[in-house]
């Protein structure tokens, strides 16, 4: 089954994103900030990541450039979701494979993460 690790410090936005998931048939694991996702990363190997930008103890661009940093994990999917830092991760496509704005289309998502794990 495809894991995905959705990031981000709103829990309702989490909650949202996890029951569309699972609904497509994907496994959900969430983290309420970057230094919790690297802690899930040291127990799961999840085929793709969904990062907030603005997030408490380690945002989204730390998070990233950490996950990118992890020699097992330098090819995995990075979806970056932001509102008004979305032109920031749009400039650093070395840690991003996407950005997505906030508020999100639950469609446009779940389109991107077939994409970029080649499922349809």
């Amino acid at each position: 089954m495809t894991t995905i690790l959705v990031v981000d410090d709103e829990y309702l936005i989490a909650d949202i994103l996890s029951f569309a998931l699972e609904d497509e048939g994907f496994m959900v694991v969430t983290a309420s900030n970057g230094q919790k996702g690297l802690e899930v990363l040291d127990r799961e190997r999840p085929d793709l990541i969904i990062t907030d930008f603005m997030m408490p103890v380690m945002d989204g661009l730390e998070f990233a450039t950490a996950v990118r940093a992890l020699p097992s994990c330098n090819d995995l999917p990075i979806i970056l979701m932001s509102g008004a830092q979305a032109h920031i991760g749009m400039q650093r496509s070395d840690l991003f494979d996407a950005v997505l704005p906030k508020p999100f289309i639950i469609d446009t998502i779940i389109a991107e993460i077939k994409n970029l794990l080649s499922l349809e």
